[in-house]
């Protein structure tokens, strides 16, 4: 998360005069002091240069999504980066510092990651060459793969993705450039030629099209987006995401959305007596087998996308001390109660609290920082009177860069409203008294392939 604008002290030499007292017969002595500036503000191009790069990449890739940021996700510092930070930031009715406060990244963060599941964006390798390309599955759901390539499209073909590999003697980027002009009906809006690849954009027939290709040795790999011009309001920030995701000749270790673990711990938070159990919905999905500390296995039973809310159950459970989810509203700080992973803790089960700071994001969801260690998404936070606020959730998220992803987290708070509103449309009666967190905390597994 960006941090806040940092301030240094700048001293230059100025003159100025300071008498002292006069004696008699003595002339007056004169002496030089150094007065020191006030502090000067960093410029934004500096701020953003003082992050980590994963960092600045993950800005640019948010800041594409929400359709404010056209251009290559570098993660280099540039002018328009800057300009892009200050355009979101007066869409969003603030003012235009080109530095984002913790809320400001907290919504930017949030609403990339709705624009990212909204196209069911996710990273695939292509089958006949082992190229990476990030795909927005909802929009081109239909895939199909040949010798020469894959295409992906959507159902009526208004959005297609075609990835083709070919021989070509001696090619440059130049060359491959020229030949991509050729089709019959095809408008270059512009041209860009670097030495180890190339970039066409432009419109074929009813179509808008755009073209990145590459090469290595005499084999060419190319990857070709066309969409109705209907749509590309929609598929415009999927393109730029798409562009830097294109890895067509991809070495060594693959960074990017990191796959998921064959074993992944979460928290669980104890809400009937008789075993229901509301928890993460990402820490649950696609487990072959849930199981619950100390009490054994525990089924799905239903899942809330839009709050990544899961409700599990345990059957034949004793002593369980559900937590009361009566009142409580998020305030400005709360303390996570989770228990976390057993590397962390020497393999152990213990559960801990920890302080987070709460900065508002949507209605129903808050920005925690610092984020939990791993293992605490799904465990309750609790409010300045013990009170149950909300859950917290750590979530993940996909950055394009150049060649590969870089994995970056947040961790959000989802309000007590909304855990107490998933509950009653599953039927469940939280019957909670207790607030005492910790006893009513568990140790959520799952198990995948």
């Amino acid at each position: 998360m960006l941090a806040a604008t940092l301030m240094f002290a700048a001293a230059t030499g100025a003159n100025a005069q300071m008498t002292a007292p006069q004696v008699p017969g003595t002339k007056p002595k004169t002496v030089q002091t150094v007065p020191v500036r006030p502090p000067a503000m960093q410029t934004p191009s500096a701020t953003a240069d003082a992050m980590a790069k994963a960092e600045r990449l993950s800005l640019q890739s948010d800041l594409a999504w929400v359709g404010q940021y056209n251009g290559a996700i570098t993660g280099d510092v540039s002018e328009r980066m800057v300009n892009a930070i200050k355009e979101y930031q007066k869409a969003k009715g603030g003012k235009p510092t080109g530095v984002l406060n913790p809320q400001e990244r907290a919504a930017l963060a949030e609403a990339a990651r709705k624009k990212q599941d909204g196209v069911g964006w996710k990273i695939v390798t292509e089958p006949t060459s082992g190229a990476r390309l990030g795909i927005p599955g909802k929009l081109v759901p239909q895939q199909a793969s040949d010798a020469n390539g894959s295409k992906w499209t959507s159902p009526t073909g208004t959005v297609q993705v075609l990835f083709s590999r070919r021989k070509e003697v001696n090619p440059t980027s130049a060359k491959l450039a020229d030949l991509e002009k050729e089709p019959s009906g095809r408008k270059v809006d512009y041209t860009v030629v670097k030495p180890d690849f190339f970039v066409l954009p432009g419109l074929q027939g009813l179509k808008k099209f755009y073209v990145r290709g590459t090469f290595k040795g005499d084999e060419v790999r190319t990857m070709t987006i066309l969409y109705d011009q209907a749509t590309e309001n929609t598929v415009e920030p999927v393109v730029i995401a798409m562009s830097s995701a294109f890895n067509a000749f991809p070495s060594g270790p693959q960074a990017g959305p990191p796959p998921r673990k064959t074993v992944e711990y979460g928290t669980g938070i104890v809400v009937s007596d008789d075993g229901a159990i509301v928890t993460d919905r990402l820490v649950t999905d696609g487990c072959l087998a849930i199981t619950i500390a100390g009490h054994g296995s525990a089924d799905r039973l239903a899942e809330d996308k839009e709050h990544d809310l899961a409700l599990l159950h345990i059957y034949g459970a004793r002593g369980l001390k559900p937590l009361s989810l009566a009142g409580g509203a998020a305030k400005a700080n709360v303390d996570i109660v989770g228990i976390a992973e057993p590397q962390s803790q020497g393999g152990a089960t213990g559960v801990s609290s920890v302080k987070a700071a709460l900065a508002a994001v949507t209605q129903s969801a808050s920005a925690l920082s610092p984020p939990p260690a791993i293992g605490f998404s799904g465990s309750p936070a609790i409010d300045a009177d013990g009170k149950f606020a909300g859950m917290a959730l750590l979530k993940p998220a996909m950055v394009a860069g150049p060649a590969t992803l870089v994995p970056a987290s947040q961790a959000l708070m989802v309000s007590a409203e909304a855990v107490r509103g998933f509950l009653t449309a599953n039927g469940v009666t939280a019957n909670g008294t207790s607030t005492d967190a910790k006893a009513a905390v568990v140790r959520v597994i799952c198990v995948r392939k």
